[in-house]
This record gives structure tokens, C-alpha cells and sequence, in this order.
């Protein structure tokens, strides 16, 4: 199954509502649905949108982890607990909800990024600022990442 990638620019609408990339919608109609569950990010000040199904695989994963570990109880309460679905109407377009759009720092200007089994909306600014490879360790990034086999 074809995986979410590349990176799109936008605007957001004055109603809180971004265009999902062709591409994306294309990936959804041929494997999954028109909604996406739109949620925090674990660590980062962005969002993640799931396909319902990516979704629903990784609530079983975590009901599956021991409820009482401080890791677990975060990500339930950061993700989980913020999780919406919401559907692309017909222009390709989905209303973020506004405690959304805040929580992740969203303005008018966003980055879709595709990340394989779902789609990160990123502040265009914020995603700058993380995403810059000056700021970055790259030797202990490229030890990591060789030691992945990447």
C-alpha cells in the first residue's frame, strides 16, 4: 500500500480549513476513506492526521501497553486525548478544530508533510525552526540513522 510523502505548502482559510494535497486524497480514495483523525502530536507542536484504519491499528497497539507507565499515560493523554475525526469535504478541504489548530501552534501559513502512514501539519514557521539541518547534530544523526540501516 502506497505510503504518505512529500511536502505542501497552504494557507489556512479563515474558518480553520487546509486543502489536502491531491496526492494524499488519491491515497485515501484508493485505500482508505475521506476522514482522518486529527490529533497532537506526541512530542513536537504539530499535528497528525490518521486515516481511520492507521488510527484504529494504533489504538491497538496501545491498549495492548501497560495503561500504568508514565510514557503510556502521556501519549493517552497528549493523542489520544485530543483525537477528532474529521472529514474532507468536497473541495479537499477539512475543518481543523480550533483546540487543534492552537494546540499546534497553527497560523495561516502550514506545511503538510507526508510521513508514510499518516500526514503531519506543521506551522510553517515552527516546522522551519526543527526542521533545519544547521541545527541539527548531524554526525550523531548520521550514526543513528546508519545504525537503522538507513
Amino acid at each position: 500500500m502506497p505510503g504518505f510523502s512529500g511536502k505542501y505548502y497552504y494557507t489556512l482559510d479563515q474558518k480553520g480549513r487546509v486543502i489536502i494535497p491531491a496526492p494524499f486524497r488519491e491515497i485515501l480514495a484508493s485505500n482508505y476513506t475521506s476522514k482522518l483523525i486529527f490529533t497532537n502530536d506526541v512530542f513536537d507542536r504539530c499535528l497528525n492526521a490518521y486515516p481511520v484504519d492507521e488510527w484504529n491499528a494504533l489504538m491497538e497497539k496501545v491498549k495492548a501497553m501497560p495503561q500504568t507507565l508514565d510514557a503510556v499515560r502521556y501519549f493517552m493523554r497528549r493523542v489520544i486525548g485530543s483525537a477528532i475525526e474529521c472529514e474532507i469535504d468536497k473541495q479537499g478541504r477539512v475543518l481543523i478544530p480550533s483546540a487543534l489548530r492552537i494546540d499546534g501552534g497553527l497560523n495561516s501559513e502550514v506545511v503538510l508533510l507526508g510521513q508514510g502512514n499518516r500526514i503531519d501539519i506543521w506551522d510553517r514557521e515552527e516546522l522551519e525552526k526543527v526542521a533545519d539541518p544547521k541545527k541539527i547534530d548531524r554526525k550523531s544523526y548520521m550514526e543513528q540513522l546508519s545504525n537503522l540501516g538507513l
